[in-house]
């Protein structure tokens, strides 16, 4: 974020001024020509016909040309022996693979130009809230893609691998430093893998304690993949009500309290963007029944070194090192729900786990002490087993890795004051067009209504659309239910100012579009390649394949 001085936004209409100063123009300078743009025609100078979109860009089968051919294999310098001999009958093509023969500059043509149709976070503003789409450095590409790295087998026996063993252990270190568990398990896959594991463990301990236990608590604003996870793992789900200012509180909590409740799984801040102010009197009250505190981590980019979970009660959680810990996630790459939990549910961590051996004296050379060793450790009688296949998404390690050492103690820090800082600038100057169920500081993110909008016939929606033709990625929409015609912004702590006021201008501008001209807003988005969908249709009718 620009460290310049912000003006105060004072309620004033952004419409009475520029925002921020800056001329409103949410339209990114020069913009590139649209592929399949009426005016223009597409790739191969066909235009759409009547208002259905047009091909944008041929199938790389329609491109197919005979003798049209990317490689020529050079001549053979070895003796020419038919496939035959080579290859058991069974195994061999009764007929030419149906591969299109296409020109080397169509090819990187081609590809080139669908990357191009592709909306990405180097691209632009991703609001999309509880997501932390935030600017991926490349420096963490450049380490993960480094050979040691990269060519390494997951089936490489521990001493040839000692180097990935031990960022792995220092990884998993850093992260109990950051959150005050004990200790991490990198091993799950995605948030959504972290929480079931996370369940997993909660259950494990329980039956290990001979308590009787069929019930999880889960607050009305909590993520999707929450109950999920809960009754995947064997537990009843029991909802409770948020407060009136958007938090759990403990009077809600104690009437849905009993012995047979095994934890409470919390999100802290919520989705709503707002901390939990009574988290440690809830974690009093869970505890008193032998309960267990889990944090949903997704939103830990607000708590980077200001404070840590462990500190407020919280017994297990996940993290999402591809959100707080900027790795590509989404459509960019692999996601990783590392757990970690207190000293007292260690034991029932999935295994292997990796453990650091000291160096010992070598017998030959009493003064040479050997390097430190690591190893995998299988022997954990009562851990809930393997949950992946491996060790994890490595790659997605090396670079959340990266991203804390590059920064340090400090640097997360900020990334926290950041983007607590960039969203409440935002949702200031956004209040003025929208409801704001919960007008009180955010952290991270923040939720509006467009009840507003609603009034005039405009849903949520049709909001997200038109974005997409103001050159931005729509936020998340619809989400927390509690909320009517949510909008729910995380701006993250990469975005300058000036992209802030871009967003704002742009968001100002469907606004009055809504008042003036709704058709146009309910017909978006009208400039991207592909214009609205029947989403209905396509969640019931389901076409996978071309």
């Amino acid at each position: 974020m620009d460290k310049e001085k912000r003006p105060e936004t004072g309620g004033e209409r952004l419409s009475a001024k520029p925002v921020g100063g800056q001329p409103c123009n949410p339209q990114p300078p020069g913009p590139e020509p649209r592929i399949g743009d009426p005016a223009a025609g597409d790739s191969l100078g066909r235009h759409p016909t009547g208002t259905e979109p047009g091909i944008v860009e041929p199938l790389i089968f329609e491109l197919h040309c005979e003798g049209h051919n990317s490689f020529s294999p050079p001549l053979l310098d070895v003796p020419d022996v038919p496939v035959a001999d080579l290859i058991p009958a069974h195994l061999l093509r009764t007929k030419a693979s149906e591969l299109p023969e296409v020109s080397e500059p169509e090819v990187v043509r081609h590809f080139t130009r669908l990357s191009s149709l592709n909306y990405h976070v180097d691209k632009g503003m991703y609001p999309l809230g509880s997501c932390t789409m935030k600017y991926n450095p490349k420096v963490n590409e450049e380490v993960a893609a480094l050979p040691g790295f990269r060519d390494l087998h997951p089936l490489c026996p521990p001493d040839a691998a000692q180097g990935a063993l031990r960022l792995m252990y220092l990884l998993a270190d850093a992260l109990c430093r950051i959150t005050g568990m004990s200790e991490f398990c990198l091993h799950p896959a995605a948030g959504a893998h972290g929480e079931l594991t996370g369940m997993m463990v909660v259950a494990a301990y329980h039956r290990d304690k001979g308590n009787q236990k069929d019930t999880v608590l889960i607050p009305d604003s909590a993520h999707g993949t929450n109950p999920a996870s809960v009754n995947l793992a064997g537990y009843k789900v029991v909802e409770v009500k948020s407060g009136a200012n958007g938090c759990l509180n403990a009077a809600s909590l104690k009437e849905a309290l009993g012995d047979n409740v095994a934890a409470l799984m919390l999100t802290n801040p919520n989705t709503l963007g707002l901390f939990e102010e009574d988290v440690l009197r809830l974690a009093e009250i869970i505890h008193s029944v032998d309960g267990l505190m889990y944090l949903d981590g997704a939103n830990m980019n607000a708590l980077l070194g200001i404070a840590k979970p462990a500190d407020m009660g919280f017994d297990v959680m996940h993290l999402n090192l591809h959100k707080t810990f900027s790795t590509p996630h989404g459509g960019g790459g692999p996601g990783s729900g590392p757990l970690g939990v207190a000293e007292k549910l260690r034991a029932f961590l999935p295994v292997p786990r990796i453990r650091r051996e000291e160096g010992r004296t070598s017998k030959q050379t009493p003064k040479q002490k050997e390097k430190e060793r690591f190893a995998l450790d299988f022997n954990a009688p009562k851990s809930i087993g393997m949950i992946h296949s491996f060790y994890g998404n490595f790659a997605v390690m090396v670079k959340a890795y990266a991203y804390i050492l590059s920064l340090g103690g400090e640097g997360l820090e900020s990334v926290a004051r950041e983007s607590i800082l960039n969203a409440n600038y935002l949702k200031a100057l956004l209040a003025p067009y929208f409801d704001v169920p919960y007008d009180k500081p955010c952290m991270h993110e923040f939720v509006l209504s467009g009840k507003r909008q609603k009034a005039l016939g405009v849903r949520t929606l049709d909001i997200a659309k038109r974005l997409l033709d103001l050159g931005f990625h729509a936020p998340t929409v619809y989400f927390p239910l509690i909320v009517e015609e949510a909008l729910m912004i995380e701006p993250t702590e990469t975005e300058t100012k000036r992209e802030l006021d871009r967003f704002a201008c742009a968001m100002k501008a469907i606004v009055e579009e809504v008042e003036r001209t709704p058709d146009i807003v309910k017909q978006a988005p009208l400039t991207t390649p592909v214009g609205r969908l029947d989403e209905g249709k396509a969640a019931r009718d389901l076409r996978l394949k071309w």
